[in-house]
C-alpha cells in the first residue's frame, strides 16, 4: 500500500516500521549523517520542511490521512503507526499536523511510534493541551523515540542530546513508553555513553550502523556484549550483525526481531 500519507516501508525502513505516514519532506534538524540528503529525496531535501505536493494544504493532507487510516484499519491496529521517515514530526512546523494525525489514530485505537530528535515539542501548546487525556486513556498506544548518536556537532539544528535524554526520563516517568535510535553509530564509545545515560527509562534500542561505513567485527561484538546484560530491549539491524558476522538465532533473549511490538 503506497498511499499519500500512509504507506508500507520498504528496504532498511521496514526494519523500523510495518506502516509509517510522511506529511513533509526536509528537516531543519539539518544532520551531516542525513539518508535524505542523498539518492532519490536529494532534489526535493531542504533545511525547512516543506508539506508533499502531493497536498493541497494541511486541510487536505489531513482528510486524506484518515480516509486512508480507515482504508487500512485493521493492519493498523494490529502493527501501530510510525511517523515519519522524510522530517522530524515534531518539529515547530511539522508538529501540529502531527499531533492532529496522532488524535485521529487515538480516536480509532492505532498505536503510534514517533522517532524525533527535538525535546522541545512536549512543551508546544497543542501537546501539553491533549498530554492529560493522553496519559489517562492513551499512553498504551504512544511510544516516543529520540534519536541519540552523542554527536551534537553533526545535528546542528537539533536539540542537544542532553535535552533529549532528560525529556526521555520525563515522559518515561509519567507513563510514556520510550525508545531510543541508536543510528547512526558514529562510534562505538559515544553509542554506549548514549545507552549507559538512558538505562531504567529507555524500553527499547534500535541499533544501526552509518551507510558505506565499514567497522571492526570484534568491536561490534563487544558492544553488543556490553548491552546484552542491560534490562531492556534491543534490536540491532541486519547490517549490524552482518558486519559483526553474529546470526539472529545466536542473541540473548531480550535482542528482539524487527516485529516486536513495544505495545504487547
Amino acid at each position: 500500500m503506497k498511499g499519500k500519507a500512509i504507506y508500507q516501508p520498504t528496504g532498511r525502513a521496514l526494519e523500523y516500521a510495518k506502516w509509517a505516514c510522511n506529511f513533509y519532506t526536509g528537516c531543519s534538524n539539518n544532520c551531516d549523517y542525513c539518508y535524505c540528503k542523498r539518492g532519490v529525496m536529494a532534489h526535493t531535501w531542504s533545511t525547512t520542511p516543506k508539506l508533499k505536493a502531493c497536498f493541497k494544504d494541511e486541510y487536505d493532507a489531513i482528510k486524506v490521512f484518515e480516509k486512508e487510516l480507515i482504508a487500512n484499519l485493521k493492519e493498523l491496529e494490529e502493527h501501530g503507526l510510525f511517523f515519519s521517515f522524510t522530517t522530524d514530526p515534531m518539529l515547530p512546523e511539522t508538529s501540529r499536523l502531527t499531533m492532529e494525525a496522532i488524535n485521529i489514530c487515538f480516536r480509532k485505537n492505532v498505536p503510534v511510534v514517533i522517532l524525533t530528535k527535538n525535546a522541545h515539542f512536549f512543551y508546544y501548546n497543542h501537546f501539553t493541551d491533549c498530554l492529560p487525556p493522553m496519559i489517562s486513556h492513551h499512553r498504551k498506544y504512544f511510544a516516543i523515540g529520540f534519536t541519540l548518536t552523542g554527536h551534537d556537532d553533526l545535528e546542528t539544528g537539533a536539540s542537544p542530546t542532553a535535552f533529549r535524554i532528560e525529556e526521555m526520563k520525563r515522559l518515561h516517568d509519567i507513563g510514556f513508553k520510550t525508545w531510543a535510535s541508536i543510528e547512526p553509530i558514529i562510534d562505538l564509545k559515544s553509542s554506549a555513553e548514549m545507552i549507559k545515560q538512558t538505562m531504567g527509562f529507555c524500553d527499547l534500542y534500535k541499533i544501526g550502523l552509518l551507510s558505506n561505513k565499514k567497522y571492526y567485527w570484534k568491536e561490534l561484538r563487544e558492544f553488543l556484549i556490553y548491552c546484552i546484560p542491560i534490562k531492556s530491549r534491543f534490536y540491532f539491524k541486519d547490517s549490524f550483525l552482518q558486519q559483526a558476522v553474529i546470526s539472529r538465532n545466536d542473541l540473548s533473549k531480550n535482542c528482539v526481531t524487527r516485529d516486536y511490538n513495544l505495545f504487547k
